[in-house]
């Protein structure tokens, strides 16, 4: 069994307050649990309004499955206008 953790740090290229960062992150945390079946939550930068760090999770027991469902997922936030990815980092365990 494998447990793959990606983290994901964002600018938010359009937010002018904590309450725009929310809802774009809102409907972004819901499409990605919705599409991709991952856990999702916003982890750091919470008081910020232009920047947030998300992570994502899975348990598989196929690694391979992990990787192309973060690299899918990755893919998905870029498409996004409204979200820039500064970094990501992807760990399994």
């Amino acid at each position: 069994m494998f447990v793959g953790v990606l983290t994901v740090e964002l600018l938010l290229s359009e937010g002018h307050s904590l309450k725009d960062k929310r809802r774009v992150l809102k409907s972004l945390i819901e499409r990605v649990r919705n599409r991709f079946n991952a856990s999702v939550a916003e982890v750091g930068d919470l008081e910020m309004w232009r920047r947030s760090s998300l992570a994502m999770s899975m348990v598989s027991n196929d690694q391979t499955h992990i990787n192309k469902t973060f690299d899918s997922i990755i893919g998905f936030i870029e498409a996004r206008g409204e979200l820039t990815i500064i970094d990501y980092h992807i760990q399994m365990y």
